[in-house]
């Protein structure tokens, strides 16, 4: 596997609906080196805090063969960046990626915490305010980290895998649950044993209490 772009974003805005927002979603690709902290690369900006960025979820991740399924149901080739993706790596779908799997990237340890749940801003992205239900149904929502250990990294970097425990629940598979009106109690107890980004661990013990009270 080897990272094939670094991606930074700069604050720009965008129409959602009715309302103009102020996003860092546009991401292009830049040159040479760049370091990566507990909070996500250096210079890339991430606006809405409430459901994006901090430790959790401080690098996005892409994939290349997921680019190569959109450029075919699209008819066009994307730039990289297009997603809002800080990493753009290939060799893999990130469909099959498992929350604790680590990736070495240059000297950045980095580690799956969640899928990527697709809203307005990225319809807005894509000027398609209903690509967000066909991102949805495609299921290839790329994949968030989180730094455990800071360093630099760039274009052309070998990527290695480290596997997380055998029972970790796929990005594919958390994807879909987001989606589920009444998952069961012991999927929901068996995904909160994974290292899950704080967003996610709330919204999953939030149905796991409604669960069990029902």
């Amino acid at each position: 596997m080897k990272l094939i772009s670094v991606n930074i974003g700069q604050p720009t805005a965008v129409q959602i609906g009715q309302r103009m927002a102020v996003t860092g979603i546009c991401k292009h690709p830049v040159p040479g080196r760049v370091r990566v902290t507990a909070q996500g690369l250096d210079g890339d900006h991430v606006l809405d805090r409430k459901h994006h960025g901090g430790p959790d979820q401080a690098v996005y991740i892409y994939t290349r063969e997921d680019y190569d399924h959109w450029a075919e149901a699209l008819g066009a080739a994307l730039e990289p960046g297009t997603f809002g993706e800080n990493l753009l790596i290939g060799g893999l779908e990130s469909a099959g990626v498992q929350v604790g799997e680590r990736f070495r990237v240059g000297s950045v340890l980095l580690e799956v915490t969640a899928p990527r749940i697709p809203c307005g801003t990225l319809g807005a992205r894509m000027a398609d305010a209903g690509f967000v239900k066909r991102f949805a149904r495609a299921r290839r929502p790329g994949f968030y980290t989180r730094v455990l250990e800071g360093g630099d990294l760039g274009r052309g970097d070998e990527v290695t895998r480290a596997p997380a425990p055998a029972e970790a629940p796929t990005i594919a598979e958390l994807f879909d649950l987001w989606y589920e009106d009444t998952p069961s109690r012991a999927t929901l107890e068996r995904y909160l044993h994974s290292p899950l980004a704080v967003r996610l661990r709330r919204n999953l013990e939030e149905r796991l209490a409604d669960a069990r009270s029902s």
